[in-house]
């Protein structure tokens, strides 16, 4: 039997979800006031406990526009510092319109940075969901066979990116909703066929776990992408806060606990790419109705993160351990890698330390964390 090739990349490669809303774009002045970006999000939330850290306050790269192609620059410079692999932009299309492409398809077009990326295909349709008005319908997603292709096809010239992501040399493709596929098994194989003729080869398609908890890979995908914190199972206790929004009626989980937890969780019997989150707290979307994890903290996020690469450096086949961190940008939901007035650059080298001290973490196995 021939030995499986060795990858010519360090493992894990560590991949961190990126958000692109933070440009203005003609849609989102319709649909939100002018000038709208992610930050009107960020700045308008307000604390709902004592000691709630809201709003969150960018450090050393501001409140950026990625308008200014320099920005994507610097933010690839420092999540290579870090030892980040890549990052995982948010691919918006709708019935052939693309929201939000302007800077990946500059950095396409211009080379830099050079950085790895990949796509993850939010397939869902956006409506007014942060102001009450879940029902409202601002852009559908429109499912046809004829899609399937267009949207393909589309994604085509980024396939055949050098700095495009692989897996065992296939292009990485993840779908944030699999069953929102009427068919996912002819999509699948239609966007396989598509890359086949055009010369690209095969593709590695994963199905992020979201609202679905059955097994991708009998709908045709190859692989799931944990995302939490869909999937929590720790208990909500708001008596941990002394509340100060009276119309607070959102949930409040300890960041610690749910680490333990994740970590106590029995691996599904199917391929599955594990994640990372450095915190999470939506305020900046639902205020009132909002999610928090309290402690969160870039020494617990290195230790889970830590385990995590070793999990996935025992669990996987070299070529395949890609662990992902959600996320890189989320600022109006509190998970991001990105520096920030509290904590400066702690996450990023809470991440770089996870890397290099996972080698360690295989050798002994034991849970790196522990109630």
């Amino acid at each position: 039997m021939t030995a499986p090739a060795v990858p010519t990349f360090a493992e894990p490669r560590v991949i961190a979800f990126y958000l692109p809303q933070f440009h203005p774009i003609p849609e989102n002045d319709r649909w939100w006031g002018e000038g709208f970006t992610e930050w009107t999000n960020v700045r308008r939330a307000r604390p709902n406990f004592v000691g709630h850290d809201q709003p969150r306050v960018p450090g050393e790269l501001g409140a950026y526009d990625l308008s200014d192609p320099g920005v994507l620059v610097r933010q690839a410079a420092l999540a290579k510092e870090c030892g980040l692999y890549g990052f995982c932009y948010y691919f918006y299309w709708f019935d052939g319109k693309r929201l939000l492409e302007r800077p990946v398809e500059a950095m396409r077009a211009s080379g830099a940075p050079d950085f790895p990326y990949c796509f993850c295909w939010p397939n869902e349709n956006w409506t007014r969901r942060w102001d009450g008005g879940d029902n409202e319908i601002l852009i559908a997603i429109v499912s046809s066979r004829e899609n399937d292709e267009r949207l393909i096809r589309d994604l085509l010239p980024h396939f055949r990116d050098p700095r495009y992501i692989r897996v065992a040399g296939k292009p990485l493709f993840i779908v944030y909703r699999a069953t929102q596929l009427p068919d996912a098994a002819a999509t699948l194989s239609l966007w396989r066929d598509t890359c086949r003729k055009e010369g690209v080869g095969e593709l590695y398609v994963c199905a992020m776990k979201t609202f679905e908890s059955g097994d991708p890979t009998r709908l045709g995908f190859d692989a799931a992408v944990e995302f939490p914190p869909y999937g929590m199972q720790t208990p909500a206790d708001n008596g941990q806060v002394d509340i100060v929004n009276t119309d607070f009626r959102g949930a409040i989980v300890d960041y610690r606990q749910f680490v333990v937890d994740t970590l106590a969780a029995v691996p599904p019997g199917y391929p599955w790419h594990r994640t990372v989150i450095p915190g999470w707290d939506n305020t900046a979307r639902q205020q009132g109705q909002a999610f928090t994890l309290i402690n969160a903290s870039p020494e617990v996020y290195e230790v889970w993160l830590a385990e995590t690469i070793a999990r996935t450096m025992r669990e996987r086949a070299p070529g395949e351990r890609l662990v992902f961190v959600n996320a890189w940008n989320e600022w109006a939901e509190a998970a991001y890698l990105e520096p920030d007035a509290r904590y400066g650059r702690q996450y990023l080298l809470a991440t770089r330390r996870a890397l290099g001290t996972a080698d360690r973490i295989v050798a002994d196995p034991r849970p790196a964390l522990r109630r």
